[in-house]
């Protein structure tokens, strides 16, 4: 019997139905993974022309989550102690919802995980995972989970951290696949901007290095060679502060003489133990020394060790213990002057809080820096030797010219004096011209006293030129101090005064200058040496600040226990109207003098 010819023609229009929709399925399938491809090559190559690093780790974390369909994703940077995240980007999340949750995950947890396996790892619940930490409050839920590791050749620069795939879904083997391939790439171009940011840090170095060269060659002061070393590297490196510190002869510190950048006065000045935090570390050993967070400690002191080293004399100003702290500052590194050789300072670079560590790519650059810093002070020393010959052989000559010349006519001029006297009847005409006699030989006297110290030679021991000790220790202030004081000197200072109280005033004259570049806030100083063979007086005024009322100082104390011991004494005194201080510390240098 023939079945109806309804129902022949239902059952194939039924069976081709099923096969237009699974046809149709696949199409979307295929058109979907072609979409996805398309989406994928789109995202590498975004990521590929990016050569700012910054921008190329937010281009990536980007991608991914469109890539995945994520509504959260984030990329971590290991630090390089290879345990903890030391940046961290985030896509979905406001900064007002950011900063409620609180400062970045450092690594625990899951996200920890991943960085001790760098693997892909794909949890359909996170808090069922052994490694769950859990969420900090404000912190939204989360619950499925992707995570692949960025590798930049054979390192491990990173992970890709996605969270809540959009319509509730799971992560699926697809989407870890085109994470991986995205992980590729990005280590591709997370290398190529690194190595674009290095090129431009070396080209950086080389302007640098090339300026101060020309600065070096035409003849600039050491002042000046330093200042552009030390501003050019806080520029390059990013650095908040920067200091040069130089070591004290003979005396086991090195004090502050150049500073740049943030809080640079209050650390202009200061004196720090040569076997103490950083800058003393550096200086001993003539190697790089590096901390991630200074503000830890005081410049020149660490909480371990904050007292100064017994070896240091009580005449050198010791304020390690009580020195400027860097506050809101934190990575610092302290790069030797010179080499194991000679080491001839120290220049130390300080960025701000949160700031990176320095790397020892960096570090590399900084120390040829510091190569060039010793070359300017080794200049500046010829130069300064060359000059002192030069004041040298004037000195000779002068001497030479006064001995033959001047004592010779003088001699004359009070022999025909003496002769003619015998002649003048008029007792008081004879009386003056007897007084003029004695004018002429303690001019005389005088003279060879002069002659004597200018053929002087300072080498540098205690004892020595007191004028050349004096100027001498002016010119190392006033680097400190920003500008230069004025010097007076009377009297025979090189021959009235003896080496021990020289030593001594050269101390006082050191510390005073000191304090007031670190106190006093002044732009003039006026320094007065002044003897009379009977005592010698050492005045050092300023237009600073002054001291407060109740004001104590441990170096007024040591300068005035000095005068004391020398059966003298030591005054302060403001300056009729120009505010101020005068220090006058005066002793007596003839018989009559105190006990040494």
């Amino acid at each position: 019997m023939r079945a109806p010819r309804g129902a022949r023609v239902r059952l194939p229009q039924l069976r081709l139905d099923e096969l237009l929709e699974e046809l149709q399925a696949r199409l979307d399938a295929a058109r979907g993974t072609r979409d996805r491809v398309h989406s994928l090559l789109e995202a590498v190559l975004s990521v590929g022309r990016e050569l700012d690093l910054e921008q190329a780790l937010r281009s990536i974390v980007e991608a991914a989550a469109v890539l995945v369909e994520a509504e959260y994703a984030a990329l971590g940077v290991i630090g390089p102690d290879g345990t903890r995240l030391s940046e961290f980007l985030t896509v979905g999340m406001g900064e007002g919802q950011i900063a409620r949750i609180g400062s970045y995950p450092e690594g625990h947890g899951i996200l920890g995980e991943l960085i001790r396996h760098p693997e892909p790892l794909r949890l359909p619940k996170l808090s069922a995972h052994a490694a769950s930490y859990g969420f900090p409050p404000h912190h939204p839920p989360m619950n499925t989970f992707l995570g692949v590791p960025i590798r930049v050749r054979d390192q491990v620069f990173g992970n890709l951290y996605l969270t809540e795939k959009r319509g509730g879904a799971q992560f699926d083997e697809e989407d870890e696949s085109v994470l991986s391939t995205l992980a590729v790439a990005a280590g591709v171009a997370i290398d190529n901007a690194r190595l674009y940011e290095e090129s431009r840090l070396r080209e950086r170095w080389l302007r640098a290095s090339a300026e101060i060269t020309h600065s070096l060659m035409s003849g600039s002061d050491r002042g000046e060679v330093l200042g552009l070393i030390a501003e050019r590297a806080r520029e390059i490196t990013s650095a908040a502060l920067a200091v040069v510190a130089v070591p004290m002869e003979d005396t086991g510190t090195l004090m502050v003489e150049l500073a740049i950048g943030q809080e640079a006065e209050a650390h202009r000045g200061h004196v720090v133990p040569a076997d103490d935090h950083l800058i003393g570390r550096a200086f001993s050993s003539a190697a790089p020394v590096t901390d991630p967070d200074v503000s830890r400690h005081r410049d020149g002191a660490t909480a371990a060790s904050p007292q100064v080293s017994p070896a240091v004399p009580p005449e050198v100003p010791t304020n390690a213990a009580a020195g400027p702290r860097f506050t809101g500052m934190g990575p610092a590194v302290a790069v030797p002057i010179g080499s194991a050789d000679g080491v001839r300072g120290v220049v130390l670079l300080v960025r701000a809080a949160g700031g990176t560590v320095f790397s020892e790519k960096e570090t590399e650059p900084l120390q040829g820096f510091a190569a060039q810093a010793a070359v300017a002070m080794e200049l500046a020393d010829r130069r300064k030797d060359a000059e002192q010959i030069a004041v040298l052989q004037d000195r000779d000559r002068i001497a030479r010219d006064l001995h033959d010349l001047a004592i010779q006519r003088l001699f004359a001029t009070g022999m025909t004096l003496q002769s003619a006297g015998r002649f003048i009847q008029h007792t008081e005409a004879s009386e003056r011209v007897l007084r003029a006699v004695d004018d002429l030989d303690e001019t005389i006297k005088i003279i060879r006293s002069t002659i004597f110290g200018l053929r002087s030679r300072d080498d540098g021991t205690p004892g020595g030129d007191l004028r050349a000790r004096v100027v001498r220790a002016v010119g190392e202030a006033a680097p400190v101090l920003g500008f230069a004081p004025s010097v007076r000197m009377e009297g025979l200072l090189d021959t009235d005064v003896p080496k021990e109280i020289a030593d001594h005033v050269v101390a006082v004259l050191s510390e005073s200058l000191t304090n007031v570049a670190r106190h006093a806030h002044a732009d003039r100083v006026e320094v007065g040496l002044v003897t009379d063979g009977r005592e010698v007086r050492l005045t050092v005024s300023d237009n600073g600040v002054g001291i407060p009322p109740g004001g104590h100082r441990s170096g007024l104390h040591n300068m005035s226990e000095r005068a004391r011991q020398l059966g003298g004494e030591l005054e302060l005194s403001g300056q009729e109207g120009a505010g101020g201080t005068v220090l006058t510390w005066r002793v007596p240098v003839g018989e009559g003098q105190g006990p040494v």
